[in-house]
């Protein structure tokens, strides 16, 4: 970790591991920030988790859904949006946007359209694009990777519950579970921005983002979408790991049925071609970010800014790994190599 800020991988980082709900490592290195000034990180540094949104918040909202009988795998849009979805979006099911072969395409700008349309109603802008936007194949036949996928299932989640995604999941999980410094970010936070790690020196913002969602559509919807804006420090996303873990192994029950969860983090593979299950990763056969080590009966996931958790849910050990590794400049990719170097140097000492 020590040889990661100095070798640039990234400004700071925080890794925490448990084996069996029991934290067994825990080390905190390096900087939050380094521009324009250097502040130290902490153990209780809020970080911008990106794209663990869409399995830590938005997977777990559609569980919750599913689990109250809201809602099916096999539900397709029309039968959950009260709107005009046209051909051949009409056969996109719940199940497909979860395991990313829906057919939406991976990204689209939607940040510099919406810059020009008042923030209240972005939101309905946004989804008239998504309606718009033409497929990048057949739903069900390609796996594609998609941010445009989680929008959509954002916007069944509203539709269901008539709460925002951040309502409902603050309701239903953060709250009753007392995490008080994760959440979805919208504009009033509540923390000082030195309690957050930075980001970017943001080239269309202008400005280096703290206290910010660092994801530019994400940020234009008013701080967070189904796919970006979850903040979080290290310890209370290790603890939702073992959350989910705890349900998976059938220890409790209180948040979600353990059939769900287990249903959840097997890999759907119909194209032969995917490591995805739903709404999480599973180790590629080779160059996974997890490393030689994790079990194939593993879960994971990563964020665009530097973060990633993974979960042997053989061994019940959960790694949390969260960086700032976009700060100062997204061009710094060193992590690639970095993450399956330091999941096997944990993972060494288990085998």
């Amino acid at each position: 970790m020590e040889d990661g800020v100095a070798e640039g991988v990234f400004p700071g980082a925080t890794l925490i591991v448990s084996k069996m709900g029991r934290t067994v490592f825990s080390h905190t290195a390096g900087w939050r920030r380094i521009v324009p000034t250097r502040s130290p990180l902490r153990e209780d540094t809020i970080f911008d988790l990106a794209s663990l949104t869409k399995p830590l918040i938005t997977t777990s909202a559609v569980m919750s859904l599913i689990d109250s009988g809201k809602l099916s795998l096999d539900d397709t849009l029309p039968e959950v949006i009260p709107s005009v979805i046209p051909e051949p979006k009409q056969y996109i099911r719940i199940g497909y946007l979860l395991s990313h072969c829906s057919g939406m395409p991976a990204w689209h700008p939607f940040y510099l359209a919406l810059e020009a349309v008042p923030k209240p109603f972005r939101k309905t802008e946004l989804r008239r694009m998504l309606c718009a936007l033409p497929l990048e194949a057949l739903p069900s036949v390609k796996v594609l990777y998609s941010d445009l996928g989680f929008m959509i299932l954002e916007w069944v989640v509203e539709c269901l519950t008539s709460m925002d995604l951040s309502g409902y999941i603050t309701k239903n999980l953060l709250s009753p579970l007392g995490l008080k410094r994760t959440f979805l970010l919208q504009s009033a936070h509540g923390f000082p921005n030195e309690e957050f790690a930075a980001t970017e020196e943001c080239p269309w913002r202008r400005r280096i983002l703290e206290g910010e969602t660092h994801d530019e559509n994400a940020w234009a919807l008013g701080g967070f979408s189904g796919h970006a804006g979850l903040f979080g420090t290290a310890g209370e996303v290790n603890f939702l790991l073992n959350l989910l873990l705890s349900h998976y192994k059938g220890k409790r029950r209180d948040f979600f049925r353990p059939d769900t969860v287990r249903e959840f983090f097997e890999r759907r593979d119909s194209t032969g071609e995917s490591s995805w299950a739903l709404g999480w990763d599973t180790p590629s056969p080779t160059g996974s970010s997890s490393g030689r080590f994790f079990s194939k009966k593993s879960v994971g996931h990563l964020g665009f800014t530097g973060t990633s958790v993974w979960i042997d849910l053989q061994r019940e050990i959960c790694v949390t790994l969260l960086t700032n590794r976009v700060h100062p400049k997204r061009e710094n990719i060193k992590i690639r190599s970095f993450r399956p170097l330091i999941h096997d140097m944990v993972m060494e000492q288990f085998c």
